[in-house]
């Protein structure tokens, strides 16, 4: 049987069932997998940081905000390591922060902060007069105000934030565990409370976001083809919505792309209805370039009616990361290969 490349589109008869399944075989999840990134903190990494932590607060008996700025300022790490004990991300640490203090750190430099510290985490810090160091400061004093008040809502409904076995009951709780540690049904809770590398997929969201677009610009500069990448919310004339990527360029378009990755159907759909909106265009202007969609990940693997749309719209040029070198050969993108 051909494949969904070499089909007539036209034909009324065409049985889309075998070309949904020919799409949905080659697409795979990616959600067991995902980019280390330049700001992955490894475990001996961050355990350096727990023992300067500890060391300087004296195994956590003498926790206030000069011993943790010790620890900071000796390995930087420590920082990420005290919100960890917390258990705030950095805009929720910032939001404490603000309110408790009065000093004003907002989520941007709170996630700066907390990158830069990422980026060269065992390097030592002299603390000094900078907005900067004035916010670790403040983020300091709150969080440790806040880690010695412990659970403080006792009300049914309300859960609190620090009523975690290491901090429920502020210094009190923390010591034994950082003692003893913790029995492993108590960690299991936690991380099922918090969901597994959680932070470090957050933190990595767009390269994840970029894996597919990489795979087209790898296939398009190797076939040493001309292409435009649009940016994010970027207007170009012709289009409500420009595509991820126009061959050549957006004056004399030969093959318009689309290119997703998403674990979940309601994004596969949004950019299926894009990919349906794109074609629209083309018919309504009367041009003849290609509407191309590159895609990965389950969430295109979820509903067999999206794909049967999105193999009409494109009139088969649908490719996943085992099919994008295939992008070039059966496309009109091969008019403009120089190899």
């Amino acid at each position: 049987m051909p494949s969904r490349f070499e089909v007539d589109y036209n034909d009324p008869a065409l049985a889309f069932e075998p070309l949904v399944d020919e799409v949905f075989a080659e697409l795979k999840s990616s959600f067991l997998e995902m980019p280390r990134g330049d700001g992955f903190i490894d475990y001996a990494t961050f355990e350096q940081g727990y023992q300067a932590l500890k060391r300087t607060t004296d195994a956590f008996t003498i926790v206030s905000p000069v011993t943790v700025e010790a620890a900071v300022a000796a390995v930087p790490i420590s920082f990420i390591v005290f919100r960890a004990i917390l258990g705030f991300t950095p805009p929720e640490w910032a939001y404490v922060t603000t309110e408790m203090t009065g000093i004003t750190v907002d989520q941007g430099a709170a996630r700066s902060i907390d990158r830069a510290i990422r980026l060269r985490p065992t390097t030592a810090k002299a603390f000094g007069t900078s907005l900067t160091d004035k916010r670790i400061r403040a983020m300091i004093d709150a969080g440790v105000r806040t880690l010695l008040a412990g659970a403080t809502d006792q009300v049914e409904a309300v859960l609190h934030r620090l009523d975690k076995a290491d901090t429920r009951e502020g210094l009190k709780s923390l010591q034994p565990v950082a003692d003893l540690g913790v029995p492993y049904p108590v960690l299991l809770y936690e991380r099922f409370l918090g969901r597994p590398f959680a932070s470090h997929r957050d933190s990595v969201s767009e390269l994840v976001g970029e894996l597919v677009e990489g795979a087209i610009k790898d296939v398009l500069t190797a076939a040493k083809v001309s292409f435009r990448e649009t940016k994010r919310a970027e207007r170009i004339n012709g289009f409500d919505q420009a595509p991820d990527f126009i061959i050549p360029d957006e004056f004399n378009p030969v093959a318009l792309i689309e290119a997703k990755l998403t674990e979940d159907d309601g994004t596969a759909r949004d950019k299926v209805a894009r990919v349906q909106r794109l074609r629209t265009l083309r018919d309504e202007s009367g041009k003849g370039y290609d509407v191309i969609a590159c895609i990965a990940g389950r969430g295109f693997k979820v509903r067999r009616e999206d794909m049967r749309r999105l193999l009409q719209a494109t009139d088969g040029k649908v490719f996943t990361l085992s099919t994008m070198h295939l992008l070039v050969e059966h496309t009109r993108i091969r008019e403009y290969r120089v190899r």
